[in-house]
């Protein structure tokens, strides 16, 4: 499975983003995650949502804020972030596993990353 992550930019703080994650096979079978690894941090759990978008985890941290979703008819996952802030500054990874749908990074499938900047 290929994922390929977009929709990251620079943007001001207050303002909002929503990041897709395509892949390259039907998503109905999949779970799938979003992470961040900002600068000199490590990578860190953002958000997670099962196959049939029955079960839903975030990071303690961000719940409130961020929002993920899926469209498995388009093999689509989103992540709508609002009220950004610039300690949300980080590459922001897709990433996807048959099985597996935690917190921790134990997905089998990784995307490339899209950027998102925040200034203040």
């Amino acid at each position: 499975v290929q994922l390929q992550a977009s929709g990251g930019g620079l943007v001001q703080a207050g303002g909002s983003l929503r990041l897709s994650c395509a892949a390259s096979r039907r998503t109905s079978s999949l779970n799938m995650g979003w992470f961040r690894r900002a600068p000199g941090k490590e990578r860190e759990f953002v958000a997670g949502i099962t196959w049939s978008g029955g079960t839903i985890y975030y990071a303690n941290s961000l719940k409130g804020r961020f929002t993920i979703s899926r469209d498995n008819a388009k093999n689509v996952v989103y992540l709508q972030m609002n009220n950004l802030k610039p300690e949300d500054t980080a590459v922001y990874y897709c990433a996807a596993d048959e099985s597996y749908d935690g917190p921790a990074g134990a997905y089998h499938y990784w995307g490339q990353g899209t950027l998102v900047t925040v200034s203040s």
